[in-house]
């Protein structure tokens, strides 16, 4: 049998064996800071996208004062530019109900595209439309509440709605 300290020096690390390492473990955080990187790029890039990430807050957030302001801020909603948008609604019904919208019978030509069609919801749906009352750039956009209820016009593509293009009220 062997005394303890020959056995700890057969099984430890020497320092001849961390430098080897230390390259690869450098290359590893590199690419895991590189990962994480891109993911947050394209979280930015796609959620924003959706219709349902844009506009539709079901159940309405209990957001007692500046509902809009708070949604906006939460949710990135800008334009081009970091320019603060004029007008923006988020609908307060079930993202199931807005999918069906697609198969209503109620098309029509969209307003500033008349090959694009629109379909429009069969039931008014509860909204909260916000205007811009103070700012220019995000994250400086000021906006007044205005609750209603209105039909929405949206574009389908084969997955359902893709975008909010109005509302009547």
């Amino acid at each position: 049998m062997l005394p303890v300290r020959a056995i700890a020096k057969k099984k430890g690390v020497r320092a001849k064996d961390v430098k080897d390492i230390l390259p690869v473990m450098i290359l590893m955080v590199i690419i895991f800071l590189l990962l994480l990187f891109w993911e947050n790029e394209l979280d930015d890039e796609g959620v924003v996208s959706t219709l349902e990430h844009l506009h539709v807050d079901y159940p309405q957030s209990d957001i007692p004062v500046r509902y809009c302001n708070s949604m906006i801020l939460q949710r990135s909603i800008k334009g081009p530019d970091n320019a603060c948008r004029k007008e923006h609604i988020f609908i307060h019904e079930r993202p199931r109900n807005i999918n069906r919208i697609c198969s209503s019978p109620n098309k029509m030509a969209c307003q500033n595209n008349s090959t694009i069609l629109c379909f429009q919801s069969k039931t008014k749906f509860k909204m909260t439309v916000c205007k811009l009352i103070e700012g220019t750039r995000y994250p400086a956009c000021r906006y007044r509440v205005s609750p209603t209820e209105g039909f929405i016009l949206v574009t389908c593509d084969d997955m359902g709605p893709v975008n909010l293009q109005r509302y009547v009220e």
